[in-house]
């Protein structure tokens, strides 16, 4: 009995002894993936296949911007004949009017029908946003060359959506929340919990694709970013002097060249489970990209819809930007009616 009662005792302490081992730093493998957070596995597969956030914006090696804008009446045929284009409009405004051999896909089939594709991938949506956030998760679920058609709908044909340009706006025009100073230096947060049991990185970040299109694309309107920014991480996705010349949120952060896995910029971002992080750029369509690269990051990611043109468009440093005015005004090609 004696014996028998120190084997239990020895027993217990074995897993005693193997948790305290792990509690000690130095005694984790970095190379075990079964030791490794997931996160560190799925961004370390990210990385070896291409997937920063630089090649999501402009596809590997600069190539193959996120998005294609619509082509010169001349063109339209070659520009049909390159796209299989997924159209993920409500289903009334498709039957409304769209483009010649689009299909109507409701937003939570996109990677089922874009794995079905026979040729390049055009996601199209009224402004242009959405479809952005979706080629974003295609190029990240291995559609390296899909792209979203720049301004939507809207500039394809005003008769489908109304000008993009009716959602611009100016409140941010002597609002007290709006600042000129510099931006305050840069934080660093620890990397966001993933909580996905697996040691293979691209089956973690198929799940979090998965979740992301599931979750759909979280935005807030510029006006409430606006007239609430303590309420979020604000990154204003501006280069310096942008920054300073448009002006700028009160207490915006600007994380944007270094805002990628390589050199790990993205720690920039406050990685707390309640902390709202959201972006703005020019138009909206950029920060639709970065928002669903973070949500796939494991952020609580948001893009401020229609960006600083929705709530400055008469900001005077338009003048010199390529984003500025007129820069959205529609064509008017031909629509097909069901």
């Amino acid at each position: 009995m004696k014996k028998l009662n120190l084997f239990v005792l020895a027993l217990l302490c074995v897993p005693v002894l193997l948790l305290s081992s792990c509690d000690r730093g130095d005694d984790i493998n970095p190379e075990n993936p079964i030791l490794r957070p997931a996160f560190e596995v799925m961004t370390s597969y990210m990385m070896e296949n291409d997937l920063d956030l630089n090649n999501i914006l402009s596809g590997p090696g600069g190539e193959v911007k996120f998005v294609a804008g619509a082509p010169a009446e001349a063109d339209l045929d070659a520009f049909l004949n390159k796209y299989s284009i997924l159209d993920i409009r409500t289903l009334e405004a498709f039957n409304s009017g769209h483009i010649q051999g689009a299909k109507h896909v409701a937003f939570a089939d996109i990677l089922t029908e874009a794995d079905a594709a026979s040729k390049q991938i055009l996601v199209v949506c009224y402004s242009g946003q959405t479809a952005c956030y979706a080629t974003s998760l295609l190029r990240l679920a291995g559609h390296s060359n899909a792209q979203a058609l720049k301004w939507g709908m809207s500039g394809w044909n005003p008769e489908t959506a109304g000008s993009w340009n009716n959602n611009t706006g100016d409140e941010a025009n002597g609002h007290s929340n709006w600042a000129a100073n510099n931006a305050p230096g840069n934080r660093t947060f620890d990397d966001p919990l993933i909580d996905i049991f697996s040691t293979d990185g691209g089956d973690i970040l198929r799940q979090r694709i998965e979740a992301a299109v599931e979750g759909g694309f979280k935005t807030a309107k510029g006006t409430d970013v606006l007239n609430n920014p303590g309420i979020y991480f604000i990154n204003n996705y501006f280069g310096d002097t942008d920054y300073g010349n448009f002006g700028h949120i009160k207490d915006a952060f600007r994380v944007k060249e270094e805002l990628m896995l390589e050199g790990n910029g993205y720690k920039g971002l406050d990685s707390d489970k309640n902390a709202k992080v959201i972006t703005y750029c020019y138009t909206g369509q950029t920060s639709a990209v970065i928002t669903a690269w973070l949500q796939v990051l494991g952020y609580d990611a948001y893009s401020m819809t229609f960006g600083m043109n929705g709530i400055y468009h008469s900001n005077a440093a338009w003048s010199s930007n390529q984003w500025g005015v007129g820069s959205s005004v529609p064509k008017n090609l031909p629509l097909i009616k069901n």
